[in-house]
This record gives structure tokens, C-alpha cells and sequence, in this order.
């Protein structure tokens, strides 16, 4: 049986990320479904293309040189697809952007009618931490970021896109009677810190600083989805971006405790490297979001305004 495009893409995404578990995640498959595409691509060759030794896949040499032929031929594919679809008058191409995590719970309403108007536009979307947001800048694999603290040793330019309010937050099991009460408060509550390097940590550490204020940091965690968590379950408190706790406070699940200061104020920004040469699909969307970002923000955030 010759071997498919599928087959090619699955070998391709298991070589540059050498795990079966990873490479599920990116395709959105189950690992058995891999694992079986592995298996079936390898019956078309005698010469073995990856091997286990403790636990751990490796590409072998002929898997390596495979997996060049591979992305050759994909590329090829996906430039053919460009060009008929350009033929027809409609744009294709891919379009590149990383994003910080708390970004995922406002970048997709910021591409969804792009890309209904554009089905011609491939998306490769990463969502990561703010350090490999900002190395996938610098090193020209992304068309833009999203980022709450612009980079500073990097040459940018820049869209501001929307305003990110964090606030001090807390589950529901203990009671704030006050409307306001003093920064102070921060210094009798166990607070759970986002990993070094993240933006909310550094919007939460320059409050600290600027305020003098005696913390006591209870936990670090990874992820601002792990952080909320930890609060839920009554492990501490944090300060969390209101964008990704709008459904734990429409149940009731966390709370808001009213600071003096609070909400801090930061911005997310599209940003891109000064003076890069922007592909026909990255200025269709550059000038998408210039001309549609206060409509999305109406219609997809106003309720951020209740807080």
C-alpha cells in the first residue's frame, strides 16, 4: 500500500517533536491513532525510520533524511493549494502567531472571521510561555505575538489591542465584607505565584514592588490554568487576568477581593519584528484587526466591564 499525505504529515510532526504523546496533542489525535500511522507508513520501507530505546523514540539516520522528503513534499502540496486558490481570487497561505497562555482566551475571537472569510489562510497558532513567545519572535517563526509586557531588547512594532485587568482573587469559602480594604490585606494571605518569566508574574511582582508590599508566596505553578485551580480548590490566592476567570465567576466558584489599586492595569499588544517583510495572508490579517478590533471588543468583551 503506498504510503498518504496524512501518513507523511503524522511521520513529519513525530520527528521534531520525537514523542508519540506530543505529537497526538499537535495533530489532535489519539496516541493509538499515531502510533497506528507510524506503523503503517514504516511497513512501506525495509530500513527502519525511529526506534525506543528506555522508553525514549529516536529518529534513525533514514528517518531523518525521510522526514526532509517529507516536508519537501508537503510544502509542495500546500504551495499547490496556494496557487489555486489564488487562481480563484481568494487568499492562501499560512498565517503564524504565538501567544502567551493567558492569550488563548482572547486570540481566537480575533481570528474566527478571519478565517471564515479567508478559508484559504492555514493557521499555526502556538500557545506557550511568554520566554518562547518572544524566542519564536526573534527568530523571524511567527508573522506576530501576543504579549501583556512587550519584549525590550527587541526592535517592534506594535497594534495595542486590549486592556488586561488583573485582579486579587479567592475561592468561595471565606466571606470580604468590606467594599475596599488596604493593600495591607496581601500581606495575611498565602498567594500562588505564576512560573519565573510569565507576564502575570512580572505585572504582579512590579505591583508588589512599587507598593513595598511583605508577601508571602505559597506556591509557583506553570500555567495560569493550573494557578486558577490551586485557588479553587482553596490552596491561596492570586492575581489573576480577569479574561480567564469570567466562568468561575458567573458560578460563583472565585470571588474578587476589592484592593485599593486593584484592578491593575497592563495591555495586550500585537507585535511583530520592525521591518518585517509581511506576507500577502499577514497584512490581509494586520489590516483585519486594524479595522475590526473595537467591533470584536464589543461584542466579544463588554462584559469585562461589569468588574
Amino acid at each position: 500500500m503506498p504510503y498518504t499525505l496524512h501518513q507523511l504529515q503524522v511521520f513529519l510532526i513525530i520527528t521534531q517533536t520525537q514523542s508519540i504523546t506530543k505529537a497526538a496533542e499537535e495533530l489532535h489525535l489519539s496516541q493509538p491513532a499515531v502510533s497506528i500511522q507510524l506503523r503503517n507508513f514504516q511497513e512501506q520501507f525495509a530500513i527502519s525510520l525511529t526506534e525506543v530505546v528506555g522508553r525514549r523514540l529516536f529518529v534513525t539516520d533514514f528517518g531523518k533524511e525521510i522526514a526532509v522528503a517529507a516536508e519537501r513534499i508537503l510544502n509542495e502540496v500546500h504551495a499547490i493549494n496556494h496557487k489555486t486558490l489564488a487562481y480563484k481570487g481568494q487568499l492562501a497561505g499560512k498565517l503564524k502567531i504565538s501567544v502567551v497562555s493567558t492569550g488563548k482566551y482572547i486570540i481566537p475571537y480575533f481570528l474566527n472571521d478571519f478565517l471564515k472569510v479567508n478559508q484559504g489562510v492555514e493557521l499555526k497558532l502556538d500557545v506557550t510561555n511568554k520566554m518562547k513567545v518572544v524566542e519564536s519572535l526573534e527568530q523571524n517563526d511567527v508573522d506576530f505575538s501576543l504579549v501583556s509586557v512587550l519584549p525590550v531588547h527587541l526592535q517592534i512594532e506594535k497594534i495595542d489591542l486590549m486592556s488586561n485587568k488583573l485582579y486579587l482573587i479567592g475561592n468561595s469559602e471565606e466571606t470580604f465584607n468590606d467594599s475596599f480594604y488596604e493593600t495591607s490585606l496581601l500581606d495575611s494571605l498565602p498567594l500562588i505565584y505564576r512560573e519565573y518569566g510569565s507576564g502575570t508574574r512580572h505585572v504582579m511582582e512590579a505591583y508588589v514592588q512599587e507598593n513595598k508590599l511583605p508577601i508571602h508566596k505559597k506556591m509557583e505553578l506553570t500555567s495560569n490554568e493550573a494557578v486558577k485551580q490551586a485557588v479553587l480548590a482553596g490552596l491561596g490566592y492570586s492575581i489573576m487576568p480577569l479574561i480567564g476567570i469570567k466562568n468561575e465567576l458567573t458560578h460563583g466558584d472565585l470571588q474578587i477581593i476589592p484592593v485599593k489599586g486593584f484592578p491593575i492595569q497592563s495591555t495586550w499588544h500585537i507585535i511583530w519584528l520592525k521591518g518585517k517583510n509581511f506576507s500577502p495572508v499577514a497584512k490581509a490579517f494586520l489590516n483585519f484587526i486594524t479595522q475590526e478590533k473595537a467591533l470584536i471588543i464589543d461584542e466579544k468583551f463588554a462584559w469585562c466591564n461589569q468588574y
